[in-house]
């Protein structure tokens, strides 16, 4: 249910809506989410296309990517353009950009259009920087996606259509080796996906060394906490062993 929003100014953005409750089903109905859910949902599509040999079957494949790309942007815009940031799609839309860009890295191992390492070491780097953020999330910081991290995404979007075509395209006598300009960018997302994890890394431990001060500053010092526990502790022995008599 939501309450009466106040007038929208007059070329703006509408104002953010007064929400009591909502269920995800209610959530799941919404513009942005269903726009995640069709992203995900075009998936199994790529991961088809992309296993078949043959240069229209990559072409199919490149295109499906490339729409599930462009609604990555998509569904962002629209959460912020009509105010509706909700849980499932905090939860979804990064879940999609992974399983779409990680499932499609495995099948181009498959089909040998792709190093296997390369695979590995940008699903180590996800895993990685979800669980620093989740983290970071979970003691109130939060970590935005930094230039290096905008660029890697735009990278890998364009070296993985590339190298789902695979095979040269040729235009008025001008050709194309879609699998070398394909590994050309992904070394280059690689570079810039390590890079972004640096700026995560070092954004988190400066967010830490913040928390340690103000802990600090109110005499919350680690020693203290240290010796609050072992008084606990003995405490707790003490009435253990007081209960036993």
């Amino acid at each position: 249910m939501t309450g009466a929003a106040p007038p929208t100014p007059a070329g703006g953005p509408p104002p953010p809506r007064t929400v009591a409750w909502r269920s995800l089903g209610q959530e799941a109905a919404e513009l942005p989410n269903l726009v995640t859910m069709l992203r995900i949902a075009l998936i199994p599509l790529v991961l088809v296309f992309a296993s078949k040999e043959g240069l229209s079957w990559g072409i199919a494949a490149c295109a499906v990517f490339v729409v599930a790309a462009v609604t990555d942007f998509l569904d962002g815009y629209l959460a912020r353009r009509l105010n509706l940031v909700t849980v499932l799609g905090q939860f979804l839309d990064p879940l999609a950009d992974k399983l779409i860009v990680l499932s499609t890295l495995i099948v181009l191992v498959e089909t040998r259009r792709a190093p296997a390492w390369l695979t590995i070491v940008l699903m180590a780097r996800e895993l990685a920087i979800t669980g620093l953020r989740a983290i970071a999330s979970s003691r109130g910081h939060v970590i935005a996606a930094g230039t290096g991290g905008k660029w890697k995404t735009v990278l890998q979007i364009v070296g993985i259509s590339f190298l789902l075509i695979h095979e040269p395209l040729s235009w008025q006598g001008v050709t194309v080796d879609c699998h070398y300009v394909g590994m050309v960018v992904t070394y280059a997302s690689l570079v810039f996906s390590l890079v972004s994890a640096g700026e995560y890394f070092w954004y988190f431990a400066q967010a830490a060394a913040a928390e340690a001060a103000e802990q600090a500053a109110l005499g919350n010092s680690r020693e203290k906490r240290r010796a609050a526990r072992r008084e606990n502790k003995m405490m707790r022995r003490a009435r253990r062993h007081a209960a036993k008599e």
